[in-house]
C-alpha cells in the first residue's frame, strides 16, 4: 500500500494515496482563522476579546476533548471581513496569549471527506504507514 502524501498549492492542500484523494481548500472568504497554542484556561469570551481589537468577530469556537471536557489547545475565530482577519493573523501570530505563543493561520475547509474504512487497516500496514 502506498503511503499517503500531502501536497500544498498556495492555500490548497491535497492529500492523496493510491485509493483516495481529498481536497482541502481555504475558506471561500479568508475571514476564518485557525488559532493554535491556546492555554487550557482560555475560553471563548477571552479569545474573542483578544481578537476583537482587529475588527468585528462574528464567531469563536474552541475545540474541547469529548471525554475530559478540556480544551484541545486550538480553536477558530471568524471575522466579518477578510481584511480584519488578515490584520489579526499578522498581529497575533507568534504573540503570547496567557503565557503561550499563538500560532495563527487562515483556516482550511474540508471540501470532500471520505469515510475511514477497514481497507486502511489491513495486516500489511501499521498505523504509522510503514509496511
Amino acid at each position: 500500500m502506498m503511503k499517503p502524501s500531502l501536497i500544498q498549492f498556495g492555500r490548497r492542500v491535497i492529500t492523496s494515496s493510491s485509493s483516495n484523494c481529498r481536497l482541502l481548500s481555504s475558506a471561500s472568504s479568508n475571514s476564518k482563522l485557525f488559532v493554535a497554542g491556546l492555554s487550557w484556561s482560555v475560553d471563548e469570551k477571552s479569545l474573542k476579546e483578544a481578537f476583537s481589537s482587529f475588527g468585528e468577530v462574528s464567531d469563536v469556537r474552541i475545540m474541547y476533548d469529548k471525554d475530559s471536557g478540556r480544551s484541545r489547545g486550538f480553536g477558530f475565530v471568524n471575522f466579518t471581513s477578510e481584511d480584519e482577519a488578515s490584520s489579526a493573523k499578522d498581529a497575533m501570530d507568534g504573540k503570547a496569549f496567557l503565557g503561550r505563543p499563538l500560532k495563527v493561520s487562515f483556516a482550511l475547509n474540508k471540501v470532500h471527506r471520505e469515510p475511514l474504512t477497514t481497507r486502511y487497516f489491513n495486516k500489511e500496514t501499521t498505523f504509522d504507514g510503514s509496511h
